[in-house]
Parts: structure tokens; C-alpha cells; sequence
């Protein structure tokens, strides 16, 4: 009899631990467990730590909770001003209603990937090239507002969505290049004419400077002949200016010349006689 008891004790005891094993449940910290008893979803969401739940009865699923990094395949699309791209993004998004996320949708995640690559080809179709590539903050804005929309009902929030690379074709790289090219030399034109005005402007005023000083274009000269030999790798030819010798005739002092000595008075007769000679006569009044 003892024999018996202790038996059907050691069963009891069995079936106990077996029980145990089948209903315990361990749910880590990044998720929740959703029971669903006899195919009913029950009202508590398991949170994390130890759970039991009744064997053969209940089921648990565990959601994770935390956020999900999904890449959105590359999508090629014709924007509004017709110029064919290839866009791939990148989306961040995390379940925060459990039981939506197992009831209202079978695979919340393969839901999110379709909606993604709709609405990354709908604002592909929506955008110019240009906003493509430079305005992505408010596309991105744009494209998280239209998956979130109806995520909202399956218990996912949408955190964020990035573009992550726009793809060109060839040729519109090449035209593109050629476009920001001209652009540049452009605006190289423009700020080398605004230089050309202002040194006009300045050579101006410095020769209406000159001109009541002509030894300033003399100095001026010179400054220039410094800054030239300083190289010593090429031969200056200075031509003389003649303004300096202008300026060194001003300068210098004119020599006096001394005073031509009285030429004494000869009488007529003997001047005669001096021109025609001795030993000559005169010639005959005519």
C-alpha cells in the first residue's frame, strides 16, 4: 500500500514538474507576450519576466518591441519633370500596440515594406529632380506622413524615414556637370569684370594723383623696378624717362656766362686797310 502512494505520489509529483515545464514562459525586457486562450485573444499583455500560461489551452507570442532598422529597395521611378531615377531609403519603425500588431495585420513587417516602396515610387512621381537632391528633409517628412497613416492601425509607429541615394543616369550626370561647370565660370566672369570695375576705379584715382605730382609716376617707377629685380631671373631693359631729365633741368641751376670783352673803336680808314691788306689798293670810285 505504502508502495502504492509513494508511486502514484512520484506520478503526481512527475506530472507536476511536466506541467510546469510546459506552462512557463520566460518573456525577455524588449518584449511583450500576446495569449491567445483557446483562439481568443485575452485581455493583459504579458510584460516581461516569468508568465504561466495554461498548457494545451493558451498560446503566447512574443512581439519585439524594439525599433526596426528596414531597407527600402531601391525604386525606379519618372519624377515630375521627366528625368528617370533609382531612389533607395531607409526606414525606422517600432511596434507599439502588441495586440494590433498580431491581430489587425498577419506580418506587420512585410506590411511595412510594401507600403514603403509605394510611397517611396508615389513621391518619386511627385518631386522635380532638384528637390530630390536637395530638398530630402521635406520629402522625407512627406514620405514618413504616408506610411505612417496606415500603420497607425496595425499598432506600428513609423520613427523615421531617410533617402538614403538618388541614382542618374549617365547622360544626366554628364548634362548636370556641364550645367554646374558654366554656372562656376559664370560667376568667374562676373566677380573678375567686378574686380576689373573696381581697379578702373582706383587707377583712376591714383593718375588724377599723378597728374599734379609728376615725380610721383617717377617713384612709381621705380617701385616697380624694385619689384621686378627682386625675381633676379629675368634681364630689365630701363628706358630713361625723359621726364627726369625735365625734372633735372628744373632743378639744376643754369650756368652764367661771362661778359664778352669791349671791342675798341677802329676808325674806317684803318678798318679798310686791315680788310684789303697790305701792299693792296683800293679799289676806284665808282
Amino acid at each position: 500500500m505504502v508502495e502504492e502512494l509513494v508511486a502514484a505520489g512520484i506520478a503526481v509529483g512527475s506530472a507536476g514538474v511536466v506541467y510546469a515545464l510546459a506552462a512557463a514562459r520566460v518573456v525577455k525586457q524588449y518584449e511583450r507576450g500576446v495569449v491567445f486562450r483557446l483562439g481568443r485573444l485575452t485581455d493583459s499583455v504579458r510584460g516581461p519576466g516569468f508568465t504561466m500560461i495554461l498548457p494545451f489551452v493558451d498560446r503566447l507570442r512574443k512581439v519585439n518591441m524594439q525599433i526596426v532598422t528596414m531597407p527600402v529597395p531601391a525604386q525606379d521611378g519618372i519624377t515630375r519633370d521627366n528625368v528617370t531615377v533609382r531612389v533607395d531609403a531607409v526606414i525606422y519603425f517600432k511596434v507599439v500596440d502588441p495586440a494590433d500588431a498580431v491581430i489587425q495585420v498577419e506580418d506587420y513587417q512585410f506590411a511595412v515594406s510594401q507600403m514603403a516602396q509605394t510611397s517611396l515610387r508615389s513621391i518619386i512621381g511627385k518631386s522635380d529632380l532638384d528637390d530630390l537632391l536637395s530638398n530630402r528633409e521635406k520629402l522625407n517628412q512627406g514620405l514618413e506622413l504616408m506610411i505612417d497613416s496606415p500603420a497607425i492601425g496595425w499598432g506600428v509607429q513609423i520613427d523615421r524615414v531617410e533617402i538614403k541615394d538618388v541614382s542618374l543616369p549617365e547622360t544626366m550626370k554628364r548634362s548636370m556637370a556641364r550645367q554646374a561647370e558654366a554656372d562656376r565660370e559664370r560667376r568667374a566672369r562676373v566677380i573678375n569684370a567686378d574686380a576689373e570695375l573696381q581697379a578702373s576705379k582706383k587707377l583712376a584715382e591714383a593718375a588724377g594723383v599723378m597728374s599734379e605730382q609728376p615725380a610721383a609716376l617717377q617713384l612709381r617707377l621705380l617701385q616697380t623696378v624694385v619689384a621686378v629685380a627682386a625675381e633676379k631671373n629675368s634681364t630689365l631693359v630701363l628706358p630713361f624717362p625723359v621726364e627726369l631729365l625735365r625734372f633735372l633741368e628744373r632743378a639744376a641751376p643754369l650756368p652764367t656766362e661771362p661778359a664778352a670783352p669791349p671791342t675798341p673803336e677802329v676808325p674806317p680808314a684803318q678798318a679798310h686797310s686791315e680788310i684789303l691788306g697790305e701792299g693792296s689798293t683800293p679799289p676806284e670810285n665808282l
